[in-house]
């Protein structure tokens, strides 16, 4: 059953990635779909604003699949201790959430470093062709320093969210800090009895940062992982999970630009400066209706989700290096020969098909070098 389990939620974890990339190439080359400016929409009618207003958006909501991919981090973080009980187990984990981190890390942005430097950023002029010069104009746009680099990579984004050369680089702060307070958490305050009252408190304190997505899923396994029979029974109706599950889409969906939704089915949902938590509330009943309805686990069980989900960690630090550079000169390139649309729907196809080869290159040659930094710490610390 475990195993099971763990097969569908890769498989939400490649979703949350794949809408990240998603939501990255809309904004870079539509985003008429994002802030509603007819300058800015490339489809015939402003078609652009129609779709961004529309439930479709939510497959490039990048807020809601953030929040997702935290979510699902503060679940995981935790889950075979409370399963097994395995301290040690634990303990090596938090040893070594570092080195699990860093090596891609390190490797995407002496990557950008190197593209950077031999000119190879295109956004810049691609952002005024695309309209999108508020979003994608703004990245990359000073000289390449090595040791600005190296420091953001080793210290700067995991203590302090530091993304300047990988714009991407700012949920660091969150998974590396997070997972530590997941751990403490799982460690001193879950045995205690009236343990909710301090999750209660630690989420009024978090819930104006996005640690807050990361506590969530962390309280949503131990509830998932405890003994409550009565709540257990009455939330595993699949009924009620049904309506979570439609209830989930539709908070996910509320558009993230934070304005323009007169007219909207989310128009009941005003004040719009509720987004963060919209999107946040959505994303914790989506995935609890997921873990209730077998439907569901096996869509996410498809091989195409848990693909993505085997990659994605190292696809989500790589894709906006494709994007600034190959995307960008694709569109300059050949927009004049085969027009706009037609020019992003195969630079699209293009992007993806270089973004998961090189996701793939980095899974079996960059994300490997953790185990290996693990192994050499272990002789240093033992010598």
């Amino acid at each position: 059953m475990e195993k099971k389990k763990l097969i569908y939620l890769d498989g939400l974890r490649g979703l949350g990635c794949a809408m990240v990339f998603l939501t990255h190439f809309v904004f870079a080359f539509y985003y008429g779909m994002y802030h509603f400016q007819p300058e800015s929409c490339h489809l015939p009618g402003n078609l652009d604003i129609v779709i961004g207003k529309s439930p479709l958006n939510l497959i490039f909501n990048g807020s809601s699949a953030v929040r997702l991919f935290l979510v699902m981090s503060g679940y995981l973080l935790c889950r075979n201790y409370m399963i097994s009980g395995d301290k040690e187990h634990l303990k090596q984990s938090a040893k070594k959430r570092y080195l699990r981190l860093m090596p891609p890390v390190l490797v995407t942005n002496l990557a950008i470093y190197l593209c950077m430097k031999l000119g190879l950023y295109c956004n810049w002029e691609a952002a005024e062709l695309a309209g999108s010069t508020e979003w994608y104009q703004t990245f990359n746009a000073f000289p390449a320093d090595f040791w600005d680099m190296l420091k953001e990579s080793l210290v700067g984004c995991y203590l302090f969210g530091t993304n300047d050369y990988n714009g991407v680089l700012w949920t660091m702060q969150v998974l590396f800090l997070g997972a530590y307070l997941a751990y403490a958490l799982v460690l001193f305050v879950r045995p205690l009895k009236y343990r909710y009252i301090i999750y209660a408190i630690l989420t009024v304190l978090l819930l104006r940062t996005d640690f807050i997505g990361v506590l969530l899923g962390y309280i949503l396994c131990d509830f998932m992982y405890s003994d409550f029979p009565k709540f257990h029974a009455f939330l595993s109706q699949k009924w009620l999970n049904w309506i979570l599950f439609f209830v989930g889409l539709y908070f996910c969906g509320f558009p993230s630009s934070g304005f323009g939704y007169e007219g909207t089915i989310w128009e009941i949902l005003m004040p719009y400066i509720f987004v963060n938590y919209y999107h946040i509330f959505g994303v914790l009943c989506f995935v609890f209706a997921v873990f209730h309805l077998e439907p569901l686990q096996k869509f996410f069980s498809m091989k195409v989700f848990r693909y993505i989900g085997r990659i994605s960690y190292s696809m989500y630090l790589i894709h906006f290096l494709v994007m600034a550079t190959f995307s960008a000169w694709f569109l300059l390139t050949f927009h004049d020969l085969l027009g706009y649309n037609l020019t992003s729907l195969l630079n699209f196809i293009l992007t993806a098909g270089i973004t998961v080869l090189l996701s793939e290159l980095s899974l079996r040659y960059v994300e490997p070098l953790s185990k290996k930094g693990e192994v050499l710490l272990g002789r240093i610390f033992t010598k």
